[in-house]
C-alpha cells in the first residue's frame, strides 16, 4: 500500500510513529521500501554526502531533480519527499515553478526550509495542489546566518517563535514539519500542538516520525558525526537488515534513545 500525506495524518492520530530515511538512487530506494520504510528523502544533503561538499548551498535543482527521478524508479510504497535546495524559493513565481520539477520527477512533497515567512509560499503551493513540508528548527541552508551546527529553540524566546512558526505554517497548508536540532522537550510541545505529522532528527522520540540521512544510519558518513546519528549496521548482516531494525526501533519509540537526544 503507498503512504501519503492522509496515510501519515492517520497514523498520528493513532498514536503510531513511522521511519524516513534519505535516499538518492533506485537501488538503496528499493532497500528501504522492501525494509518497510515509510517516507523516503530525497535531501540536499547529497551535495555532502554524494558530491563531498562542505555544505548543502551548491546542490542545484538540476541535482534535485535527477536524484529524484532515481529515487522514484525504485521506490515501491514510501512517500517521496524532495528538498527544495537553497535559493530555489526566492521568489513566489520560482518556488511554483521549482516544486513543479520535482513533482513531475517523482515527488509526492516537497520541502522548505525556513520559518514564519514560509506561509505565504505554503499557501500559493497548497493552493496548487503541492503538498508541502516545512523544516524548522536548524536549516542546514542557513547555516551560515545561524553560526553552524548548533542546537536550536534553547532559550524561551526562541522555543516560542518556533511554536508560533509551526502552528502558523500548519494553517497555512503545510502538511507536514520536520524539527532538526531541537530539545526534545520543545518537539514534544510543537507534536502536540500542531495536528499534521511532525518528523524529528535530534528532537527526541517524542515527535510522530523519524529521519536520518542514509549514510549516517550505515556508519558510512566520514567527518563529524552528530550526537543524534547511530550506526544501525553495527548489529546487522545486511543493508536492508539496518533499515528494517531502523524502521522498527522508530516505530517502537526505543529509537532515538536520550542518549541521541537533545535536553532544553
Amino acid at each position: 500500500m503507498s503512504i501519503t500525506t492522509l496515510s501519515l495524518k492517520k497514523l498520528k492520530e493513532q498514536g503510531q510513529k513511522f521511519s524516513c530515511v534519505t535516499a538518492y538512487d533506485a537501488t538503496f530506494s528499493a532497500v528501504a521500501s522492501q525494509a518497510g520504510i515509510d517516507v523516503l528523502l530525497i535531501g540536499d544533503s547529497l551535495g555532502m554526502v554524494l558530491q563531498g561538499q562542505d555544505s548543502t548551498l551548491p546542490v542545484s535543482m538540476n541535482d534535485m531533480i535527477y536524484h529524484t527521478q532515481c529515487v522514484k524508479q525504485g521506490a515501491t510504497g514510501p512517500l517521496i519527499m524532495a528538498d527544495m535546495p537553497f535559493n530555489s524559493i526566492n521568489t513566489l513565481e520560482n518556488a511554483l515553478n521549482n516544486a513543479s520539477l520535482l513533482m513531475q520527477a517523482g515527488a509526492h512533497i516537497v520541502k522548505l526550509e525556513g520559518g514564519e515567512w514560509l506561509a505565504e509560499y505554503i499557501s500559493a503551493l497548497s493552493d496548487r495542489g503541492i503538498p508541502v513540508c516545512a523544516h524548522l528548527g536548524l536549516t542546514p541552508q542557513s547555516v551560515n546566518k545561524l553560526g553552524g551546527y548548533r542546537v536550536q529553540g534553547k532559550e524561551a524566546d526562541k522555543a516560542n517563535s518556533m511554536i508560533n512558526a509551526a502552528k502558523l505554517l500548519e494553517q497555512a497548508g503545510a502538511d507536514i514539519i520536520l524539527l532538526e536540532c531541537v530539545p526534545t522537550s520543545l518537539a514534544e510541545l510543537i507534536t502536540k500542538k500542531v495536528k499534521i505529522p511532525v518528523i524529528g532528527i535530534g528532537a527526541g522520540n517524542v515527535t510522530d516520525g523519524q529521519v536520518l540521512v542514509m549514510h549516517d544510519l550505515l556508519g558510512i558518513s566520514s567527518g563529524h558525526k552528530p550526537k543524534f546519528v547511530k550506526n544501525f549496521m553495527t548489529e546487522a548482516n545486511s543493508i536492508q537488515e539496518a533499515f528494517s531494525q531502523y524502521n522498527t526501533d522508530v516505530k517502537s519509540g526505543d529509537f532515538p534513545s536520550e542518549d541521541f537526544s537533545f535536553s532544553g
